[in-house]
């Protein structure tokens, strides 16, 4: 009886231990409001067990394997005043209070659709693995992700050795290949906030995203949703207020989609503390087309048809236009943009110095791009924050302040 026991006590411990043996992915996301969740993708026939201050506590099924995503994916919401989490004998990244080191970037993946085609197998012409591999060496707080992360769309040409044998297509080979295998240690270094890019839109890979990434729980019986309402992470003096603009086109004006940023702007300036307004595609940012520099979406610049809504707004981040760039405008009612879409795929051409460019009507006061791949490090110091925009191999660039609604980056 007592060797029964013993066998039926050693299969309860090693169910948990399987489980944690076949977690594919894990990392630590805020959710709207500021919650930290632990969320992981496993093979194991049920969800890990996560550690937190000492005692084991079960993960929840988020959504069960399904013909694209034979995987189970797994959620924790942790406790507030949690010190400690663990997963697999691997420790969760967790923030308590302001963070002090900000990581941004976004449009990270590999670009393979159709005849345009990026070199997934050469570093220097797919570089996010390292990018990722060098931020996370900075040891930062946070993670913010502007978005894009799946670019690997269609399948890649017979015999071009760029891309084969690589997997496309919204399901978890292709998503594993583009986001969660090469950003693997920046997913343990910091938790982030995640936002939604134009190529998690409903036709591309949206119900992927929505899946692993999005902040609202999983329906299996819904369809995709086009749009999510705005939402805040309050992190002591910074507060983020995350957007999904993903459909919002460049060149039209959506009147539809118009009425839903309109009501997302006009929660943004209900807001009593400063945010920092954190979306995919910029309002204003620059691009040069056809030898002329153009920018501007029309959906949203029509959807903010009261620039006094961006009154508590200190700064924009955003991604969408693949460079760096740091943009002060002529209206004073206007917060300064960082675009930060130099995370991966390939990169857009905008002119160095900015400083007068007309987007759209806004014109630009002072502003610069720098072109190349790379990633920022924002630090809060002397009551604002230090901004080392890094190459991908980690190398700094440019030093860029911002403090009191400005960006400063010096020209030389």
């Amino acid at each position: 009886m007592r060797c029964v026991a013993l066998a039926f006590a050693t299969m309860i411990l090693a169910a948990p231990a399987a489980a944690q043996e076949q977690t594919l992915a894990q990392w630590v996301q805020f959710a709207p409001g500021g919650g930290q969740e632990a969320r992981a993708v496993t093979a194991a026939a049920a969800c890990p067990s996560v550690t937190v201050d000492g005692a084991a506590v079960a993960m929840t099924e988020r959504a069960p394997p399904s013909t694209y995503f034979p995987v189970r994916l797994c959620s924790l919401v942790l406790p507030a005043h949690a010190k400690s989490a663990t997963l697999g004998g691997k420790a969760l990244p967790l923030i308590t209070g302001t963070p002090q080191r900000i990581l941004v970037f976004g449009d990270t993946g590999c670009r393979i659709k159709g005849t345009a085609i990026q070199d997934c197998n050469d570093p220097k012409q797919w570089p996010f693995p390292e990018i990722a591999a060098q931020a996370a060496k900075l040891k930062p707080d946070l993670v913010i992700h502007v978005g894009d992360y799946l670019y690997r769309e269609s399948p890649c040409p017979e015999g071009d050795k760029r891309c084969a044998g690589t997997p496309w297509g919204d399901n978890w080979p292709a998503w594993d290949a583009d986001f969660f295998a090469p950003a693997s240690p920046l997913l343990a270094a910091a938790p982030w906030v995640i936002v939604r890019g134009n190529h998690e839109d409903c036709e591309r890979s949206g119900p992927g995203w929505l899946r692993l990434l999005g902040p609202d729980p999983v329906n299996p019986v819904a369809g995709c949703t086009g749009h999510l309402p705005l939402y805040t992470v309050p992190l002591g003096d910074v507060n983020l207020a995350v957007m999904d603009d993903a459909d919002a086109p460049d060149t039209t004006v959506d009147s539809d989609l118009r009425t839903e940023y309109e009501a997302d702007f006009t929660a943004l300036s209900k807001s009593k503390t400063p945010l920092w307004l954190v979306a995919h595609r910029p309002i204003w940012g620059a691009v040069t087309l056809f030898g002329l520099s153009v920018g501007g979406n029309r959906t949203l610049i029509a959807a903010l048809s009261n620039q006094s809504w961006l009154a508590s707004t200190s700064l924009m981040l955003g991604g969408h236009i693949h460079t760096f760039e740091a943009l002060n405008y002529d209206n004073k009612l206007l917060p300064p943009q960082i675009i930060a879409g130099f995370g991966g795929d390939a990169l857009d051409a905008a002119p160095a110095d900015l400083s007068g460019v007309n987007l759209s009507g806004t014109r630009v006061k002072s502003g610069l791009s720098i072109g190349g791949f790379g990633f920022l490090l924002m630090t809060h110091e002397h009551g604002g924050w230090r901004i080392d925009v890094h190459r991908m191999n980690g190398a700094i660039e440019k030093v860029c302040r911002f403090a009191n609604r400005r960006l400063d980056c010096p020209k030389a």
